[in-house]
């Protein structure tokens, strides 16, 4: 299993439009960057993601799961752009903002501290555990 980011504007698509979407789940569609397409391409169903909100408050707030993989994105006929499906698993009891990521010496490396602009990047499993346990969730993510 892998493990990612999704960066969002909740004046866009917000956690709760995510979690309305319940179990049928959402493209990740409009995506408009090769790297972060690239990335899309990597992932597999059952892959985990963070939901992190990258207006104002610039926060992780949810998990997220891949329900599908690469596919053409509906809002585009041009074949280059591709995205996944995600459904929403979990809200974090404890939201991560980026400043918490920042100044964890741990996640000094993590594409969020780095490069903050990338709408979807990978996650480090350790990376994943830290985040998970600053969002105070249990031991099964």
């Amino acid at each position: 299993m892998a493990y990612w980011l999704f960066k969002s504007e909740a004046s866009t698509w917000s956690w709760e439009d995510q979690l309305a979407k319940g179990e049928e789940g959402e493209e990740w569609d409009g995506v408009r960057n090769y790297q972060a397409r690239n990335f899309m391409r990597q992932m597999q169903v059952g892959d985990l993601g963070f939901f992190y909100l990258s207006q104002k408050d610039k926060k992780i707030v949810g998990i997220v799961e891949v329900i599908a993989e690469a596919h053409q994105d509906s809002t585009t006929d041009d074949p280059r752009w591709e995205c996944v499906d995600i459904k929403a698993v979990k809200t974090l009891p404890n939201p991560v903002t980026l400043q918490m990521c920042k100044d964890d010496p741990r996640l000094a490396d993590m594409v969020l501290v780095k490069n903050s602009r990338l709408s979807v990047q990978p996650v480090t499993p350790e990376e994943w555990r830290i985040v998970c346990k600053l969002g105070r969730l249990g031991e099964d993510f």
